[in-house]
């Protein structure tokens, strides 16, 4: 499969979401939501504990945007459908075209966590993984200790297959931290 020849919709649907891929001029949004829940992301992302500028972040946006188009890495925007307010990031990670296979990351916009918006964006993104792109398995992978991030794909029946200890440093550098690796298999 030739992945930058692959079409891409404009965005993806799900009840109370859109999701659509990251566009130039997205760095307001996502500046503004990273800023709102800089505490509880700099905890489990290292981009969050940076100060970065809005210039930065627009900077990163566009980046992201050309890996996009080259179908490298697929960054993905959630909004709500019904007053388009950004919700938070996802997208299409470490894929294998070949296999086909892809991980799918999240964070939201702690204004607007506890409404399951980001479990309804993964499941809307694990089906169309497996409808569109004929994906054969779908991966999650969080900090042992992330027990939000970890609910989400327990509640989508995602099985857990590993943990891998020691697998990586926390955001700050100072601790070890192990690695849950959730997977969905295409039912076929």
């Amino acid at each position: 499969m030739n992945a930058v020849l692959m079409d891409f919709p404009q965005k993806i649907e799900s009840e109370r979401l859109y999701i659509r891929p990251c566009m130039p001029g997205d760095g307001k949004d996502v500046y503004e939501a990273v800023m709102a829940s800089k505490t509880e992301l700099a905890e489990w992302l290292p981009f969050a504990r940076k100060d970065t500028a809005l210039e930065e972040t627009e900077e990163g946006v566009r980046k992201s945007y050309a890996k996009f188009i080259a179908r490298e890495d697929i960054r993905l925007h959630i909004y709500r459908s019904e007053d388009g307010h950004f919700v938070g990031s996802t997208g299409f990670h470490r894929m294998n075209w070949e296999v086909p296979k892809v991980e799918i990351g999240y964070w939201a916009d702690t204004r607007y966590s506890g409404n399951g918006y980001i479990t309804e964006a993964v499941d809307a993104l694990t089906q169309f993984a497996f409808t569109y792109f004929k994906a054969k398995r779908v991966e999650i992978r969080c900090d042992s200790r992330n027990t939000r991030s970890r609910r989400i794909p327990e509640k989508l029946g995602f099985a857990l297959e590993g943990v891998l200890r020691n697998d990586g440093l926390s955001p700050d550098g100072a601790s070890v931290r192990d690695t849950c690796i959730f997977a969905k298999i295409h039912p076929s």
